[in-house]
């Protein structure tokens, strides 16, 4: 079975792919380059779901800071400060499953980025 990307977006600490979305879901395939992270953050409008493929994950939810490796996986609950770093030397890949009523790229909110951007 063939799985066509919807569309990608390169960003500073790498690329997503999304793969699938309807109502009220969204899944990608999120790709961190070695060194690379996301920006300290919550969403307003939806809970996500991680489950690394590739890699070693450093993950922060709240105020809890774990590595995940293949196959393991976290809950992100809608509101809740989450990041996603690659402190190693190979590309961490994870697929991201969002649930929410809402899942555009500007639902994000900010509150540390390594990149500045707002």
């Amino acid at each position: 079975m063939e799985i066509n990307v919807i569309y990608s977006e390169n960003r500073p600490w790498g690329a997503f792919h999304v793969l699938d979305e309807g109502q009220g879901f969204k899944v990608k395939r999120i790709v961190v380059s070695p060194g690379g992270r996301l920006s300290l953050q919550s969403h307003k409008r939806r809970g996500e779901h991680w489950t690394v493929v590739t890699g070693t994950a450093t993950v922060t939810v709240a105020d809890r800071v774990v590595d995940l490796i293949p196959s393991e996986s976290v809950d992100i609950p809608r509101g809740t400060i989450h990041r996603l770093e690659n402190f190693g030397t190979d590309p961490v890949e994870i697929i991201e499953v969002q649930f929410g009523d809402y899942l555009g790229e500007d639902d994000i909110v900010r509150y540390e980025d390594a990149y500045d951007r707002t």
